[in-house]
């Protein structure tokens, strides 16, 4: 597992080149999108028990700190932006997106890595991943009217909230449901599946990072500094406001560091699943290129703060 945390970045980037140079291969695939999603949020499902629901109510200020900020402060901020930095359309409705989507499940490995509270990171992600059925679709078609309505004009985009509801539920929903169950009825089976699950989880989230990039080839050759600015900002602030906010608040570094990422990492391979299935292909580039930036980030963020973990312990051995 470690090994994986440690080379995802790098694989990401690896599969993102060489599905922009040999896109032919997957342009196939795009279809694949969806399942590839849906057998991640099982993966994350089959991690789950009934105690970690429980523990929602057990801790319930951090966890609405983090709700709070995933849906309030994200979404708005990609708005923000997409306003600031005058985007194209279907690259502010990508980037809206992202930041209307709940947190992701890497931010429970980059939790892990960081020295975090890993349990406090999970129960955040199912959460935030269950709010985000309802709060998802009516936070994107509020925040991206303008820009949907743009491309109305031009005959590209035809956005059914509900059915944005129903789509949700059915990769989100359905999927963890089914791994939590099988988690409670069959253990042992869950025991011995438990080992591969991050491998299966990255090996779908590099496939679909693969998938998009193979599919926005040519997109990407007129990709601007700009778009890729507002994808770096929207990360970085979602990890300093989150790690702001949650110091201000009362929360010890710890418990900072665990809002701080789960903030700052969104379930992005649900956002290109979105974009896809509600409006165009360009609009899922963001979501791609936000899966892959904000791993490198998240990796070398947590990497900083297991450095001063590290530190800090040792001079108190010492």
């Amino acid at each position: 597992m470690r090994n994986t945390e440690r080379l995802f970045p790098l694989l990401a980037i690896g599969v993102a080149i060489v599905a922009y140079y040999q896109p032919e291969p997957l342009l196939h695939l795009k279809s694949s999108i969806v399942p590839l999603l849906i057998t991640i949020m099982f993966s994350m499902g089959l991690t789950l028990s009934v105690a970690d629901f429980q523990r929602i109510w057990q801790r319930p200020q951090p966890i609405a700190l983090g709700i709070l900020l995933q849906f309030g402060f994200m979404p708005f901020i990609a708005w923000a932006l997409a306003q600031l930095l005058a985007l194209p359309p279907e690259i502010a409705i990508g980037l809206i997106i992202v930041g209307a989507c709940a947190g992701g499940t890497a931010s429970n490995v980059m939790t892990f890595i960081a020295r975090g509270d890993v349990a406090l990171s999970v129960t955040m992600t199912t959460a935030s991943t269950l709010w985000g059925v309802f709060l998802t679709p009516f936070l994107i078609a509020f925040y991206a009217q303008e820009f949907t309505q743009e491309l109305a004009v031009e005959g590209k985009v035809d956005v059914d909230t509900w059915a944005m509801l129903l789509m949700i539920a059915k990769i989100v929903i359905l999927p963890v449901a089914a791994g939590v169950l099988i988690n409670r009825l069959l253990p042992s089976l869950q025991v011995r599946v438990l080992p591969f699950l991050p491998s299966v989880a990255s090996a779908a989230i590099l496939l679909i990072i693969a998938v998009i990039v193979a599919i926005n080839a040519e997109s990407l050759n007129t990709l601007s500094l700009t778009v890729v600015v507002a994808i770096v900002l929207h990360n970085l602030l979602g990890f300093l406001v989150g790690y702001a906010i949650a110091r201000w608040n009362g929360s010890d570094s710890i418990e900072a560091r665990t809002i701080a990422i789960e903030v700052g990492m969104q379930n992005s391979g649900l956002g290109v699943a979105l974009a896809n299935g509600f409006f165009t292909p360009l609009s899922a580039l963001p979501g791609a290129l936000f899966s892959i930036w904000q791993n490198m980030a998240g990796a070398v963020l947590a990497a900083i703060w297991k450095h001063q973990s590290d530190c800090k312990q040792a001079n108190q051995d010492n």
